[in-house]
């Protein structure tokens, strides 16, 4: 593996947009080098690579880039891994909290659901029973079936 990475090699790897890794730099998540004319060239780490697999990986589990930021920042200061895994679980902790109250919210929402639908095909039902034979639809007949 190179040693350093051009935007373009990022972009590939983790098939993302070069401007999505710009706005991670621009949230101080990747500090990449500057070089060439005017320092228009951006010259990525190995650091820069792990700090962005981290971040997409905080993604995935629905964590804000913000609390990415604190947990990787958390692994490069040169305190205790004691202090760093405590603040990491903290995290984890508060997200997992937030996801199971979006869960709960979420299957209420579904029993409500669930409700409507048997009300609606019970008064279905009862509208379909009371019109003559003759003047049902194809679909009431169907339905009633």
């Amino acid at each position: 593996m190179s040693s350093t990475f051009s935007i373009s090699d990022l972009s590939r790897e983790f098939d993302l947009t070069t401007r999505a890794i710009r706005f991670y730099e621009d949230l101080g998540l990747l500090q990449p080098e500057r070089t060439g004319p005017g320092g228009r060239n951006r010259v990525y780490s190995v650091r820069d690579r792990t700090r962005l697999k981290l971040t997409l990986r905080a993604k995935r589990l629905g964590l804000s880039l913000t609390e990415a930021k604190d947990i990787i920042d958390t692994y490069e200061s040169p305190r205790d891994t004691g202090m760093q895994l405590t603040k990491f679980l903290e995290v984890l902790d508060v997200h997992r909290s937030r996801i199971e109250e979006q869960m709960a919210d979420l299957q209420a929402n579904l029993d409500e659901i669930k409700v409507h639908q048997r009300e609606a095909r019970a008064l279905l039902g009862k509208v379909a029973a009371s019109v003559p034979k003759s003047k049902k639809t194809k679909a009431q007949a169907a339905h009633a079936r």
